[in-house]
């Protein structure tokens, strides 16, 4: 579950949108289901308090922002579970602002003006503003006002339930990495490219003499290459596998994961070393051996950042679960 104040007013923004890019043909889902426009239908009701099929539209849209491009289409696939997840995000929305009414929880006002003013500049005409308000609020300021508000008291018991308790000290992070070694370990491991010729399937006597022929040729030139651009050059011009678009580079490989010949081949060899010819069943390849890596492990500091991101992350994710859980105990919600 997710919820900041910029998903909560971008929930207030008009349910169709419609791109003014079309969309690309890479990116455009196989087999949609358009949504029909919603009503005001009620889809539940959260102690008692009734959320509508335009609540539940616009959390979809939040969880899949792509169907607005195509003015409500989900991926048919896909569309019961952004259903579901998009239900039960908005009962917890509410389940959290029903629990800051209870705590007597209150908006000052300077900071309800400054949310007003953010979420008035997301038009870019006042007559964008005004459509909205017509549309969507019936008009009304003061609705715009209560969504807003809404918003903003949900965001305030998430930051004092989930963010701040999200929070993961230097000591605790150190902690972390400490007790879990193996996790930060690396493994020997070789970066290099290739150059490889290869025999055809059911080659013949006379193939297979071709293909050594051809790759003693590889080898002469591959050897007069001096660094890693020539090399990559070489491959890009005249290799038979597929590395041979990124100039054959296969960039870090794990030492365990070659085969025993390439292993045999590189025993010796020092970084900047082009091999002789390695036969791997009836095809060849020569390697440019561009690192050798030790195994080792990686430095707390080298960690820390993304280690703070991943673990406050995972945190955030267990409390908002938490909290949910909690706040749907004894509490009367009915799907409709």
């Amino acid at each position: 579950m997710r919820y900041t104040l910029v998903a909560g007013l971008c929930a207030l923004m008009p349910l169709f949108t419609i791109s003014a890019q079309p969309a690309s043909h890479e990116m455009r889902p196989t087999s949609t289901s358009t949504t029909a426009r919603p009503t005001g239908k009620p889809v539940a009701r959260v102690n008692g308090a009734v959320l509508t099929d335009r609540d539940l539209l616009r959390e979809m849209f939040t969880i899949f922002p792509y169907a607005r491009q195509h003015n409500g289409g989900f991926p048919k696939a896909m569309e019961a579970n952004i259903r579901s997840g998009a239900l039960k995000m908005i009962e917890f929305e509410e389940l959290v602002y029903q629990e800051a009414e209870r705590r007597k929880m209150t908006v000052p006002s300077a900071k309800m003006g400054r949310a007003l003013v953010d979420f008035r500049k997301q038009f870019p005409t006042d007559q964008a503003f005004q459509e909205f308000l017509k549309t969507d609020l019936n008009g009304s300021l003061d609705v715009l006002r209560a969504k807003v508000e809404r918003s903003l008291l949900i965001e305030q018991v998430l930051k004092t339930e989930v963010t701040d308790k999200s929070a993961i000290s230097a000591a605790q992070l150190r902690q972390y990495y400490d007790k879990n070694p193996d996790r930060f370990k690396t493994p020997e491991s070789l970066t290099f490219q290739t150059i490889s010729i290869l025999a055809p399937d059911k080659a013949t006597p006379a193939q297979l003499k071709d293909v050594r022929k051809r790759a003693e040729d590889v080898l002469r030139q591959a050897m007069a290459t001096k660094n890693y651009e020539e090399f990559g050059v070489l491959a890009e011009k005249i290799s038979e596998d597929d590395y041979r678009v990124v100039m054959g580079d296969h960039k870090v490989v794990e030492r365990a994961k070659l085969p025993p010949e390439v292993l045999a081949a590189t025993g010796s060899m020092k970084d900047g070393q082009t091999s002789e010819l390695i036969q791997i069943g009836q095809s060849f390849c020569v390697l440019r051996l561009n690192a050798h890596t030790a195994a080792g492990k990686q430095s707390f500091e080298t960690v820390k950042k993304s280690l703070r991101e991943e673990l406050e992350r995972s945190k955030t994710e267990s409390l908002r679960s938490g909290l949910d859980k909690k706040l749907r105990v004894g509490a009367k919600i009915e799907e409709l």
